[in-house]
Parts: structure tokens; C-alpha cells; sequence
């Protein structure tokens, strides 16, 4: 199984990881080409997954709402490795799939290998990641798309496109994880908890 998804692109969540300190390790990142610039990212972005499987708390609320869940869905999430949203965000949308591994079964593409299916989900034109698309195999049809960031994060930075302040792009990447650093997952934890809401609800009427 694991040989088929390497054909298809496809990976488990622990393959990602695996793969991902691998590149680490050869002081490469997981798109060509491996300039210094994205291997720095890379490593950085390592360090931050760690810490955040390390110290992630899923809320009472949305581990019941993932527990119960009906239908069956198969979670399909575009990143790289050396993409800061993504270190933020991947490791708890992996944590929330964990809680239902009966019923959520989530697979990593990297963006730049696949990019007809990632000019399917722009963000305002630009190819922007995570991007996780939910399909529902019940049903057989797509469930929901998330991403790239939460409302807030995705909000502050159209504002700094629109008015930048003077702060160029280094300025506002620290002032984007300083956002995520002390949100700690929450808003986008209650993201995911409206998401699973609606699909209750969604299940109900079927």
C-alpha cells in the first residue's frame, strides 16, 4: 500500500514526517530548487512541527465532534515543506485526524509536483498552502476545503498587501507567527469544530 501512494504522490502523515527530516538531514527542502533561503525555512519549519506535536491540546469540544463523525473521508492536504503557514497549521489538523482514524484518512501532496490539482484551489490567484480538501467517500463527493491559514492570519495579511505600513516581508512574517504563537491552534481548532458542526448536520438530512 505504502509503495502504491509513493507512485501516486500520495503521503501517510508519518511518511511526510519521515521524508521531512530527511530533508532536513541533507540540508535540502522538498521543492527544486533547494535554494538556502527555502533550506532554512525547512529546518526552521521541523523544529516548530516538533514542538507543536509536543505541546498541542485538542479541545474537549472538537475531540467529541471528530468522535462523531458518520461518514467516511478521505483528507488530501497540499504543502512543501519550507512553507511557515504549513508548519503551523498541518501538525494540528494531523493531531484532529488522529482522533477518528476509522473515519478520516489523511494523505500529504507536495504542491509542486501536483500543480493542475493545486490551480483547482487558488487563494486570490496565488497558490497559496496548506490547502486541505475533505472528500466525503460516503457520499462521493468533496465535503469542504480549508485553507491556507485561519480568517484572522489570512486577514492580516490582505491588509498588509493592501497597506503594508512599511514593513516588508521579513516584518510581517514575525508579526504573522507571533499571531500563531499565541493563539496556540485555538482559532483554528474552532475552525475545524463549526466545520464538523455543519457536516452533522449536513449527515442529517441525507
Amino acid at each position: 500500500m505504502s509503495t502504491l501512494l509513493a507512485k501516486l504522490g500520495l503521503y501517510t502523515y508519518e511518511g511526510y514526517l519521515k521524508k521531512f527530516e530527511e530533508w532536513v538531514q541533507r540540508g535540502i527542502t522538498s521543492s527544486v530548487p533547494h535554494s538556502q533561503a527555502l533550506v532554512e525555512y525547512t529546518k526552521l519549519n521541523w523544529t516548530r512541527t516538533q514542538r507543536i506535536h509536543k505541546t498541542i491540546l485538542i479541545t474537549p469540544e472538537l475531540k467529541t465532534a471528530v468522535e462523531k463523525i458518520k461518514h467516511y473521508y478521505t483528507w488530501i492536504l497540499l504543502t512543501e515543506a519550507w512553507c511557515g503557514d504549513s508548519a503551523q497549521n498541518l501538525p494540528v489538523i494531523a493531531e484532529i485526524a488522529k482522533l477518528n482514524t476509522d473515519k478520516i484518512k489523511l494523505f500529504i501532496l507536495l504542491r509542486d509536483e501536483n500543480p493542475e490539482l493545486m490551480d483547482r484551489y487558488l487563494t486570490n490567484g496565488a497558490r497559496a498552502i496548506p490547502k486541505l480538501i475533505a472528500i466525503d467517500e460516503t457520499l462521493g463527493k468533496e465535503a469542504f476545503v480549508w485553507g491556507p491559514r485561519p480568517l484572522p492570519a489570512q486577514q492580516m495579511l490582505n491588509n498588509w498587501k493592501t497597506a503594508p505600513g512599511g514593513k516588508n516581508w521579513e516584518d510581517f512574517e514575525r508579526e504573522l507567527h507571533g499571531w500563531y504563537t499565541k493563539d496556540r491552534s485555538v482559532t483554528l481548532q474552532a475552525e475545524f469544530l463549526e466545520i464538523f458542526k455543519q457536516l452533522e448536520l449536513q449527515a442529517k438530512t441525507i
